[in-house]
């Protein structure tokens, strides 16, 4: 089956490739709009060899993984703390609802006249955006916690630490690996809307000089390794969540009769 998926994939990715390629070629679309293919893949070659490319991969990639633990490391205790302290929920229910559709490229000029094009605007722009990802997974995790586990441990004198640990963990831990990958996504993609947009040093920035230098296909080589970026972060992500998960019947593929 596995096989199969694969040869499926590459398929589609051939052909995909293939019209890349056919497209512009056909005059469909305007070479200088659109390069072929092979013009782009020649592009993608000419900054594998520029050690500028690899500066800025550095600088999102960093951005990216700061942010990323940073979210991550705040919306987990924040959403536990949220979530077993009692009436705290109920009391900040109302504010995480109304900064939660905050659209993180709204930040933008506050990010600018804070910290200019420093490392810090995109550090506040994918923090900002990651966090929600996991706060809310963990709030959902907590809150499926099974009672009668919850009213055991109680009953066998476990403090709060070891039902958190015993009980409560091992309940939210799916969820908290959703929000894991969920936010390791997000975060890329405002590390590179951050660079694009503000000219902090990465990927995007180097984007947005190939745009307004004309140079299409150096654009859209860079497009491209945005996108295969994001493919390995999410597989990395996936990996992480199957080790971690081993033991839970999702990925096992136990069927509860």
């Amino acid at each position: 089956m596995r096989g199969a998926n694969a040869a499926l994939g590459a398929a589609g990715l051939a052909v995909f490739l293939g019209l890349g390629e056919a497209v512009p070629r056909l005059g469909l679309v305007r070479e200088e709009h659109f390069p072929p293919t092979s013009r782009i893949a020649v592009a993608l070659a000419g900054e594998l060899g520029d050690g500028a490319f690899w500066s800025a991969l550095g600088d999102t990639l960093t951005g990216w993984a700061l942010g990323l633990v940073l979210a991550v490391g705040a919306g987990v205790v924040a959403g536990v703390v949220v979530s077993v302290v009692p009436y705290l929920r109920q009391a900040t229910a109302s504010t995480i609802e109304f900064l939660r559709p905050i659209p993180s490229v709204a930040l933008i000029p506050l990010a600018v006249l804070l910290y200019g094009t420093e490392l810090r605007s995109v550090l506040l722009l994918v923090v900002y955006a990651a966090f929600w990802q996991v706060l809310i997974q963990v709030i959902h995790g907590v809150q499926d916690v099974d009672p009668v586990a919850e009213d055991t441990a109680r009953s066998f004198g476990l403090g709060t630490w070891a039902r958190i640990r015993h009980v409560l963990w091992p309940t939210a831990l799916p969820y908290v690996m959703t929000g894991v990958r969920l936010a390791a996504a997000v975060a890329l993609i405002l590390s590179v809307t951050a660079e694009l947009v503000i000219g902090a040093p990465g990927l995007g920035a180097r984007i947005a000089v190939a745009q307004t230098s004309q140079a299409v296909p150096e654009m859209y080589a860079l497009i491209v390794v945005t996108g295969l970026l994001g493919l390995l972060i999410n597989a990395g992500a996936r990996s992480v969540e199957r080790r971690a998960l081993a033991w839970h019947q999702s990925v096992r593929g136990e069927v509860v009769v």
